[in-house]
């Protein structure tokens, strides 16, 4: 169905995510308009509303469900909660954006991808760096074949700061982190499924979690059923700023994508060359984070099938939970051969 006027979204999840979703819907995209937000926190949600100015705010997320003026849901809540209300929202009709990972288990997000096609609506989820213009741009080259056939794969991200290891649950660097890392190299393989992982993982930056199930360093081998072997590493603690980098080499030449430089500025002094880096992903990643919100209602006034969706990020998860029973077993495992 195409619908004209701006497209009435609510937000589930008011936090740091959530927050800037939140700007977006309510000053960035001329076809959306932020609705309603609601966040069982005391307060969270009025807040947001009363600084964006014309939104409901609701302390309990069924009440935004139930909102018949809401067309549309994005969920940027913690990451444990975002199948169930995925399914909750595609229940109550809506059109649902699902900030990553989607599920944490296969089972969830089977229900998750049910749920929104028995109520045939639009799941899109978040997998921003497929909106960075560098990785789009790769991701076009590869499949117009400009490097040849794929064989060697890197995605890597290292977040600037690990500033309390006590809240992170147990995987998340994989179910959270380097599930990022796993729909990258399937995108940037255009084509081809990942078959078997082998991943190795310790708690580096913080050795004194470890024993309550902290893992802050990891890497993560994959072999494609096209032959291309890929690397995803990940790190919790990058002291010179927020690193996001891809390569894909071919059997005719290379691309490389991302850049922590702040600007195109570099000093040259007594103590050497020097860059400024950018130290937050919503610096990095700000036009990815708005072009993927810019995608998702014009899916919904449109009709027009999203470009990410519930299998991606099925599928990725996949990769996750392979991770995750190498790290256990100390030994390759084959992707789906995991517990659901």
């Amino acid at each position: 169905m195409t619908t004209r006027h701006p497209l009435p979204v609510g937000l589930i999840g008011a936090g740091r995510m959530g927050s800037f979703h939140a700007e977006t819907l309510a000053h960035r995209l001329p076809g959306a308009r932020l609705a309603a937000v609601a966040d069982p926190a005391p307060g969270a949600a009025r807040g947001l509303a009363d600084r964006l100015g014309g939104a409901t705010a609701y302390t309990g997320i069924a009440e935004l469900l139930a909102d018949p003026g809401i067309e549309a849901v994005v969920i940027a809540t913690p990451a444990r909660t975002h199948a169930g209300l995925v399914e909750a929202a595609a229940r109550a009709g809506k059109a649902v954006y699902c900030e990553k990972p989607m599920a944490v288990t296969l089972d969830e997000a089977d229900r998750a991808i049910a749920a929104a096609a028995d109520a045939g609506v639009p799941l899109q989820v978040g997998f921003n760096r497929r909106y960075d213009t560098g990785f789009h741009a790769a991701h076009e080259k590869i499949r117009a074949g400009a490097i040849g056939t794929p064989q060697l794969l890197r995605s890597l991200t290292r977040d600037p700061q690990l500033a309390d290891p006590g809240r992170v649950p147990p995987w998340t660097i994989f179910l959270e982190t380097l599930i990022h890392d796993f729909d990258t190299l399937r995108y940037l393989n255009p084509g081809a499924a990942p078959v078997e992982v082998f991943a190795f993982a310790d708690a580096l930056v913080r050795p004194d979690f470890k024993d309550r199930g902290l893992l802050d360093t990891a890497v993560v081998t994959i072999r494609f059923d096209n032959g291309a072997l890929a690397t995803a590493e990940a790190n919790f603690q990058a002291v010179y700023g927020y690193d996001v980098r891809g390569e894909v080499f071919g059997s005719a030449g290379m691309l490389t994508m991302g850049d922590i430089r702040r600007s195109h500025l570099t000093a040259y002094g007594p103590d050497g060359i020097a860059a400024a880096c950018v130290t937050y992903d919503q610096d990095l990643f700000h036009d990815a984070y708005v072009a993927e919100l810019a995608d998702f209602t014009e899916c919904v006034r449109t009709g027009r099938a999203p470009s990410v969706t519930g299998q991606d990020a099925r599928a990725a998860l996949s990769v996750a939970l392979a991770a995750i029973q190498s790290v256990t077993t100390n030994g390759p495992v084959r992707v789906g051969d995991t517990v659901a």
